[in-house]
């Protein structure tokens, strides 16, 4: 059955693009000040698009950043449920400019792709669904579930503005699920839905042994080197098998379900592809699971930077004062980056070889999040899909983080449903960033098909 909506899509598509267009050509880069004009410009484009599509209440609401753009349409009665789409409109910058084989900000299209910065993360993600609510407001006047909306203009530095944003508005934005594209599909053609997050807990390390760098010679064998010290400390984190061996790192990880594996397994992955593509002879990481599994189900914990010592061409022979590590540890449901710093914290104090002093900082975090697959909006996402693409989407967790669904959950007690159009070879944060048109366009039928279904239609 070819929905009303679905015609709707069909007969504006073109118009769409090339909406999508206008708002990728404004350099719309948050973390540049010199581009705040542009944010903001950007920020009104929505403002207006949400007012010409027919959503009610609209308004910008000013930040000490950035401003955050909402709108709503509540007519679908109490009896429907109440669904808050998120999205972003600022970008990464551009740079370095001289990657890219078009100017970042002047849409180009290749094939079925545009190239533009923020094409895929996440204007034209989140374009999607303003888009499939005007398929709605202007082909029946109403949408068949209650919506909010807001897209707000700093995701791309941390939305330092956003949880005040939410905690302030806690009933304005009062929902029953939060729905979200700013993920990636399995492959092309291979619809999937994210339903966890991992989180996250950085940690620096730094051991100092003398009060300055030594000969080698001269005082190498009686002077402790920090160096060596460091790497005794992060060596005895894990053991043979991968496993961390902090102690309690494991105590609040909730076990896959048989379900979860039953999903992973039916993922179309080829381990030899993989190592190919990434160069490798073999995988590594905890005995027990699947690739897959351990790139984004399980913990992890991996030194992201090391220092110390000459590090400078040819040879000197000196016995560093100081040396340091940066350390990341990929946390599931349901451990706390805050605990878990803090075992880092006091497994690292208690293993501090003779003769050097150590100091831990913890820089930032995030909560994980995963959303139960029997969940109704989560059912009802995956028969949009297959409306749409025809087959039925695979289910994933992300070995990544976004903060802020974990903010959803925390604040307004509501779960976030991950409805990724984009690809991993979309180039995101990278030159040439790109976003599939088709997908574009199925994803705009996906999102209108999301709430009829959800509607009870």
């Amino acid at each position: 059955m070819n929905h009303p909506q679905h015609t709707y899509i069909d007969e504006n598509i073109d118009r769409f693009k090339n909406e999508l267009f206008d708002i990728l050509r404004i350099p719309s880069v948050s973390t540049d000040s010199r581009r705040a004009g542009e944010v903001r410009k950007t920020a009104l484009y929505l403002l207006e698009q949400f007012k010409s599509i027919g959503l009610e209440h609209v308004e910008l609401f000013e930040t000490p950043g950035h401003p955050i753009v909402y709108g709503d349409f509540l007519h679908a009665g109490a009896d429907k449920p109440t669904v808050l789409i998120y999205g972003h409109y600022d970008v990464q910058p551009a740079e370095p400019l001289e990657l890219w084989t078009h100017p970042a900000f002047e849409p180009t299209v290749i094939g079925e792709d545009v190239y533009a910065r923020g094409a895929s993360d996440d204007k034209g993600q989140a374009y999607i669904h303003v888009k499939a609510l005007e398929s709605w407001l202007k082909t029946e006047g109403r949408l068949p579930v209650n919506v909010k909306i807001i897209i707000e203009g700093e995701e791309e530095i941390g939305s330092p503005n956003l949880i005040p944003f939410l905690k302030a508005h806690i009933d304005k934005l009062a929902c029953d699920m939060v729905l979200v594209s700013d993920t990636s599909m399995f492959a092309k053609d291979v619809p999937s839905i994210t339903y966890g997050l991992r989180g996250l807990a950085y940690m620096q390390v730094e051991v100092t042994g003398a009060n300055r760098d030594l000969h080698s010679g001269v005082y190498g064998g009686a002077v402790a080197n920090p160096i060596n010290a460091l790497a005794e400390i992060i060596a005895k984190m894990k053991d043979e098998n991968g496993v961390i061996r902090i102690p309690g790192f494991y105590d609040d990880v909730v076990a896959l379900t048989p379900l979860e594996r039953e999903a992973y397994a039916r993922l179309p992955f080829d381990e030899n592809d993989y190592k190919a593509e990434l160069g490798l002879t073999d995988v590594a990481g905890e005995a027990g699971y699947s690739t897959l599994e351990r790139a984004s189900a399980r913990p992890t914990l991996d030194c992201n930077g090391i220092w110390g010592g000459y590090q400078g061409e040819g040879a000197k022979t000196v016995l560093p004062g100081k040396a340091g590590a940066k350390i990341s540890m990929r946390l599931v449901p349901n451990q706390d980056p805050d605990v878990i710093s803090q075992k880092f914290a006091d497994f690292v104090m208690a293993n501090v070889p003779k003769g050097v002093s150590v100091v831990v900082h913890a820089h930032h975090g995030g909560m994980p999040a995963a959303t139960d697959l029997d969940f109704f909006g989560m059912k009802a996402a995956a028969q949009a899909f297959h409306e749409v693409y025809g087959k039925e989407p695979l289910f994933t967790r992300e070995g990544g983080s976004i903060p802020i669904v974990a903010g959803f959950k925390s604040i307004l007690n509501a779960d976030t449903i991950l409805m990724g159009f984009g690809l991993n070879s979309d180039s995101i944060h990278a030159p040439n960033e790109k976003f599939s048109l088709k997908d574009f366009h199925r994803g705009i039928k996906t999102s209108a098909s999301f709430f009829r279904i959800l509607g009870g239609g």
